[in-house]
């Protein structure tokens, strides 16, 4: 994606607790003489800030113009990863705009098996299985997480259909007081006038 040198770009990433997330990025500056970006971006870092769901900062470093961040969700739900740049050593890049490349892995595809398999010097077989372990345990993860939704879902619907219920029987009792008071204060004007 491309920003600007004020610009803020924000991701919304919906995370079980208990997993991992890996961001990898890298910065390019526009060169007007050049008319592209160049390779690298001397000078210049990003701020990440990542954010809960309940609003409670999770991670906010400053980093290169190119780098990785990690961290752990520890509450399940959507969470807020922001990149605004930030000039390092006094360059400023006036009006400038930037390309960003981001990677964002989430759960079991933060592993590196083949690093895995030669550090515990694993066979094939053993680091396939130790990758479907993987795969189902993150599985598990998302099923908690999509039941914690639907149990919140269903809360908010249940109490969204109290509202409507107690909603129904005040405006029933008020049509019904207005009423009588509309019969009894036609009954008095009659009976002021004689004709009844």
């Amino acid at each position: 994606f491309h920003i600007g040198e004020t610009e803020k770009r924000c991701f919304i990433e919906e995370i079980p607790d208990e997993t991992m997330v890996i961001g990898n990025y890298r910065t390019q500056l526009w060169d007007k003489q050049s008319e592209s970006f160049l390779p690298s971006t001397p000078g210049l870092g990003m701020h990440v800030e990542v954010k809960d769901p309940d609003g409670k900062g999770v991670l906010s470093r400053q980093y290169g113009s190119e780098g990785r961040f990690t961290f752990t969700s520890h509450t399940p739900g959507e969470h807020q990863i922001c990149l605004p740049p930030t000039p390092t050593r006094m360059a400023l890049f006036a009006g400038g705009k930037l390309r960003v490349h981001l990677d964002i892995q989430v759960g079991e595809h933060t592993n590196n098996y083949p690093e895995i398999a030669a550090k515990d010097k694993l066979t094939e077989l053993q680091l396939r299985a130790r990758q479907l372990l993987d795969q189902v345990e993150q599985i598990q993860k998302e099923q908690n997480y999509q039941r914690y939704r639907e149990e919140r879902f269903r809360m908010t619907s249940e109490s969204t259909n109290q509202r409507v219920l107690w909603w129904s029987i005040a405006q029933t009792i008020i049509l019904i007081l207005t009423g009588i008071w509309q019969m009894r204060h036609l009954k008095s004007f009659f009976e002021a006038k004689k004709l009844v």
